[in-house]
């Protein structure tokens, strides 16, 4: 009979008496690393399934089933049940909302994404780069609420209150005469009278040697200039005509019209023209006093202060306008937005491999071309990225809208969460458009998901 070592030393028999060497026993099987913990990890996920489930899967599944059903949830919506999805593409309002949405899907992730990019490449080399990207990026820090009631005064329409309006009218009044004295005007018992288009002529001919006086009443301290100073009488002169241009008007009463009295202000900048035969002979600006001269030619002529003097003064862009609300607001998110592009591309940039900058540099390319040819195309899956989180985003923006846009224009500044909100909540709730809305953002959103789906998957490919 066959043995075998035994444990220990000795031998054994082996089994089925035969000649042959002892069979030994079949491995024992472990368990698999994934199948042996399945359990375990389906226990560790459970609760956020469930999570997951009750926040997220049930209300999409519930909109969808509410959409279908009419204001009261009793009946289903018109033409079957898409009575609702009907609505959304018929009323002018949603219409208008869905427009607005497709300008920011396009336009505010370019041009965060492009300002990202100009930033970051400008300051890779420079040594404050990294104290102008905290800056930029700071906004980021901020919550869209805040930021929402910090553009709705930058863009009042005052001037004074308005920092946008303050800079417009700032560079427009520096390339453009801005005195002006809207409303001013002459009473009956003074030297002047109407001419018609908005503009004042003296009733009778000016003579040398006597001087013409052209007062006014109507001017707004507001509107008297800073440079003003208090009106002076002219001087008589033998070779021409002198005047003077003010307000006839004394506070607290008293002064004499027609009379320059001396708490009365001069009208600065205030144009006059001696006007003979229909045409203007001679044209002259009043000083901080008020005081002007003309030359020898305007003897025997008509003094006319013409329209321009009495235009409304400039007073900025309406940016909270129907027509500009949009791009006003687009304006306050990329603001936001910029320094969030900028620090993605910006670590993309650092990865970047430096030889082949160094390389195209050496075989004599521009740092035009080097950025156009070879950093753009190496950061495209960062600029994708970007690009397609700020489309989500977007898809979704609400709070600016509502917090920035005055009330008579929402309609034109409108967009579908804003819309959303308001058909769900406003004064006429329907939450059967409303869920209609909300499943069409839906729809908007997953093909942009997919993209980045498949091109997260592209990228571990390789």
């Amino acid at each position: 009979m066959a043995t075998a070592a035994a444990p220990g030393g000795g031998t054994a028999a082996a089994p089925g008496g035969g000649g042959g060497t002892a069979a030994a026993p079949p491995p024992r099987r472990g368990k698999s690393v994934n199948g042996g913990r399945g359990v375990v990890a389906a226990g560790f996920l459970l609760p956020a399934l469930l999570l997951l489930g009750a926040l997220v899967l049930y209300p999409i599944g519930f909109s969808v089933y509410r959409s279908f059903f009419d204001a009261s949830g009793d009946s289903l919506a018109g033409s079957g049940g898409f009575g609702n999805y009907v609505e959304i593409f018929s009323d002018d309002t949603i219409l208008t909302a869905v427009r607005n949405n497709a300008v920011w899907v396009v336009v505010a992730p370019t041009v965060a994404t492009a300002l990202g990019l100009v930033f970051a490449v400008l300051t890779e080399r420079v040594s404050w780069g990294t104290a102008f990207k905290l800056v930029v990026f700071m906004p980021m820090a901020i919550s869209m609420l805040a930021a929402g009631i910090i553009f709705r005064l930058v863009y009042e329409q005052d001037p004074e209150r308005g920092v946008a309006n303050a800079v417009w009218v700032g560079v427009h009044d520096t390339f453009a005469e801005s005195a002006g004295y809207p409303k001013a005007r002459p009473l009956p018992v003074h030297p002047l009278k109407a001419a018609g288009g908005g503009a004042f002529v003296t009733r009778e001919p000016v003579r040398a040697g006597t001087p013409a006086l052209l007062p006014l009443v109507g001017v707004a301290p507001t509107d008297i200039p800073s440079d003003a100073r208090p009106a002076r009488a002219p001087a008589p002169s033998p070779d021409g005509i002198t005047g003077t241009a003010w307000l006839d008007f004394t506070r607290g009463g008293g002064g004499t019209p027609n009379t320059v009295d001396a708490t009365e202000s001069g009208l600065p900048g205030m144009t006059v023209e001696a006007v003979k035969d229909g045409k203007v002979v001679a044209t002259a600006k009043a000083g901080a006093d008020g005081v002007f001269t003309l030359p020898a030619a305007a003897d025997g002529a008509l003094l006319r202060l013409p329209a321009d003097n009495f235009r409304e003064r400039y007073n900025g862009v309406d940016w909270l306008g129907p027509s500009l609300v949009t791009p006003a607001i687009i304006g306050s998110y990329v603001w936001m937005w910029a320094g969030f592009a900028m620090v993605l591309i910006a670590a993309g940039l650092a990865a970047l491999p430096r030889e082949l900058l160094e390389a195209a540099r050496v075989d004599g390319a521009s740092e035009w071309q080097v950025f156009r040819r070879i950093t753009v195309p190496l950061l495209a899956p960062v600029l994708a990225v970007v690009l397609v989180t700020l489309m989500i985003n977007v898809l979704k923006i609400f709070d600016l809208v509502f917090i920035i846009a005055p009330g008579s224009v929402q309609d034109d500044a409108n967009v579908l969460a804003l819309q959303l909100y308001r058909s769900s909540f406003g004064a006429d709730a329907d939450l059967g458009v409303g869920s209609a809305i909300s499943v069409l953002l839906l729809l908007l959103v997953i093909p942009v998901m997919v993209f980045n789906i498949r091109r997260i998957r592209k990228e571990n490919r390789r």
